[in-house]
């Protein structure tokens, strides 16, 4: 059985797509994918998810953008919003732009720990 807000996926690249969803799928709830930040936005706004994992470089529209968009938004600010990124400085602190984010993830990244990562940030939505 699904709870009821669903676990947002962004990244461009359909490979990481498919390894964070199998990997958020133990968690219960719907797992949505989006494959650049403007089909993010446009999801977010419409499910209301109860976490976002965003991919720091992508087409159209980036992470930083997205991220942006996203806590300008009264319906979107308070998702917590986790950043995937390949770009070593946004992980030990160098994130310009990505303070508003809840937590930064080096890819490539254990499933497992990323699991638990998100277990441990959703985990207040489902005992509230």
């Amino acid at each position: 059985m699904h709870t009821d807000k669903p676990i947002l996926v962004v990244d461009d690249e359909p490979h990481i797509r498919r390894v964070t969803e199998l990997s958020m799928k133990p968690l219960g709830r719907r797992v949505l994918l989006a494959s650049d930040g403007r089909e993010a936005l446009a999801i977010a706004r419409r499910e209301l998810p109860c976490i976002i994992l965003l991919d720091h470089i992508m087409p159209n529209m980036d992470g930083k953008a997205a991220l942006e968009e996203l806590k300008n938004d009264p319906a979107t600010r308070d998702i917590p919003v986790v950043i995937l990124s390949a770009r070593g400085q946004l992980v030990v602190g160098h994130y310009s732009g990505f303070e508003a984010a809840t937590l930064f993830v080096a890819k490539p990244f254990s499933p497992t720990l990323l699991r638990q990562e998100i277990q441990r940030l959703i985990q207040p939505v489902l005992s509230a």
